[in-house]
């Protein structure tokens, strides 16, 4: 019996990091793929609307 447990909190933790893989993964693939665009457009950086100001300014890397 503690045997079948081991094993089922084993194959718990392998799901929840291979989970936590995927999404990690996909973040940055994203990125990835942001800074490939801005690349091929000649783009200095991403702007986004502050919405407090209404001011426009460049995204910050953790954004």
């Amino acid at each position: 019996m503690p045997q079948l447990l081991l094993l089922a909190a084993v194959g718990a933790i392998g799901w929840f990091g291979y989970k936590r893989f995927l999404a990690e993964a996909e973040r940055v693939s994203a990125r990835v793929r942001e800074a490939e665009k801005e690349t091929k457009s000649g783009a200095q950086g991403t702007l986004i609307e502050d919405p407090e100001t209404g001011e426009y300014r460049l995204r910050k890397p953790d954004e």
